[in-house]
């Protein structure tokens, strides 16, 4: 997430995004289910906005990603 997100969103439990128009990992549970992800994250993100880049995870990566937005679901 680090290398990935971290420049855009904030991947913490607290502060804001680097980039404001980018949501925190934390609020992600309040948009929709972060198990939905996993899809798009083992076959790349694509996304319509230049600023996001477009990338894709190993499934180990994708389970550690999901792993830890539950976490910051409570």
């Amino acid at each position: 997430m680090q290398v990935h997100c971290a420049r855009c969103h904030s991947v913490a439990r607290v502060g804001g995004s680097p980039l404001p128009m980018a949501p925190p990992f934390r609020t992600l549970h309040q948009r929709y289910p972060v198990e939905n992800l996993q899809e798009s994250l083992a076959e790349g993100i694509i996304t319509g906005h230049p600023s996001m880049p477009e990338f894709q995870l190993d499934p180990g990566q994708v389970t550690d990603v999901i792993t830890y937005l539950k976490t910051l679901e409570r």
